[in-house]
């Protein structure tokens, strides 16, 4: 039974997760006023768009930095103050440059708490649940992302200059995560491992594990200090860890080329070049969120009792045969664009139950302490780099190559996918993070 106080912190920790879909998701309601009042160039209006995600590429690769020096606690509080000044600053901006500064910044927070909370709740998590507390992350993203849409249809109905409403009502939620994170305590791995403070450590994990806390403190010990014997065991890229290494970017890797930012991003373009009216494509749009954030929920129910590899199989055949019929729909032009709607609303639900759900969870899990934040951090980083070269480069392709050969290229990317799966990728399923390192390092 997992203890009350750690589904709190958990729960707590995840509202990361929901700033991150929200702030990520919320400037689609607002571009078209925000390139109107500054009358921006196409080219200006693009660099407005997308500054943020160049902003989530370089906290994802910084947000071990704080993670480590000052602890998980203290560089969440700082995402959270992140949040809070980007979006009170652009709702209040008049400047662009100052408007694109701030948008940059809020880039930030997302990309840091892409790679602090998942490690957080990984680390204060009992191994028989830790799976679904971490998916939390992801199922608030995709909530998140949710309710931007919601809030930004809600303000755009009644409020004039409603894109600056649109991107101020943020700070309340980034408000509030930063007063419910004071319940929160530091990670007793990072008290361990950073401080040496086994009173304060011993005190926290007697709350995660009433039972077994002394075993788990004696098992964090002796895995630091074997750590501590490697003279590269701060490093990353070492022998001793180059398969956790792998795992992280081929599993990142794979994450984007399925093709999912590209369907996420234009799917009102993907459903016109079927041949569907805009109405109706905004409409199978809004499908496409409702379906992720339905089988989100699922995973989340089933991702300690199959394990993340069972929902890694079955998402991956899954995706093969859904991207599958949409390249065959491009290319032969004999199905109505209804039919690549639910192919792609099937794709959806696969990878939600899937890549989706198992990323930010299996990354988390499979570093040692001495490197989880350098570990979770070139895994958030390949996700995120990855997402920006498929979103940018998906318009041209699919002008160039048409659809049916992009999709394919997707499709081929999902059976190699199933081969890393099948072959490589090991379960983590109800082990703690020491008896993973023990299985990986000796891997």
């Amino acid at each position: 039974m997992i203890q009350r106080k750690v589904i709190l912190w958990s729960v707590i920790v995840a509202m990361g997760g929901f700033l991150f879909g929200f702030d990520t998701a919320v400037i689609s309601g607002a571009e078209q006023a925000i390139q109107k009042y500054w009358t921006l160039t196409d080219v200006q209006h693009g660099l407005t768009i997308s500054i943020a995600l160049i902003g989530t590429v370089i906290g994802a690769f910084l947000g071990r930095i704080p993670a480590d020096a000052l602890g998980r606690k203290k560089a969440l509080l700082i995402i959270a103050f992140i949040f809070l000044f980007s979006s009170l600053g652009t709702s209040l901006a008049t400047n662009w440059y100052v408007f694109m500064v701030l948008r940059f910044i809020g880039g930030l927070g997302v990309g840091a708490s892409s790679v602090i909370a998942p490690i957080y709740i990984s680390e204060i998590s009992p191994a028989a649940s830790r799976g679904r507390l971490v998916v939390l992350f992801q199922f608030n993203i995709v909530f998140g992302i949710l309710i931007s849409y919601f809030s930004n249809y809600l303000i755009g109905q009644n409020f004039p200059d409603s894109w600056r409403y649109m991107l101020g009502v943020q700070a309340v939620p980034s408000l509030l995560f930063l007063v419910l994170l004071k319940l929160v305590p530091e990670s007793p791995r990072w008290l361990l491992l950073h401080r040496s403070d086994r009173d304060e450590a011993t005190r926290i994990l007697q709350v995660i594990n009433p039972e077994g806390y002394q075993s788990d403190l004696e098992s964090i010990v002796s895995s630091n200090t074997e750590d501590a014997k490697d003279p590269k065991g701060n490093e990353l890229f070492s022998r001793r860890y180059r398969f956790p290494a792998t795992l992280a970017i081929l599993f990142a890797f794979f994450n984007q080329v399925s093709g999912i930012n590209a369907i996420i991003y234009y799917a009102p373009r993907i459903f016109e070049m079927t041949g569907l009216g805009k109405s109706a494509s905004l409409l199978s749009t809004a499908g496409i969120g409702l379906v992720n954030f339905i089988f989100t929920m699922l995973a989340i129910r089933f991702i300690d009792s199959m394990g993340r590899r069972k929902l890694m199989l079955i998402g991956s055949f899954g995706l093969i045969f859904t991207l599958g019929l949409v390249s065959y729909s491009f290319y032969t032009k004999s199905f109505s664009g209804y039919y690549v709607t639910c192919y792609l609303l099937f794709y959806i639900a696969f990878f939600a139950f899937s890549q989706g759900a198992v990323i930010w969870v299996f990354i988390s899990e499979i570093f040692p302490n001495q490197v989880r934040a350098k570990g979770q951090t070139m895994g958030s980083f390949t996700h995120w780099v990855m997402a920006a070269l498929i979103a940018f480069s998906f318009p041209w392709f699919a002008g160039q190559l048409g659809g049916g050969t992009t999709f394919l290229f997707f499709t081929v990317m999902m059976i190699l996918q199933l081969l890393f799966v099948w072959r490589i990728m090991p379960e983590t399923k109800g082990k703690s993070l020491e008896q993973i390192e023990h299985t990986l390092i000796g891997h």
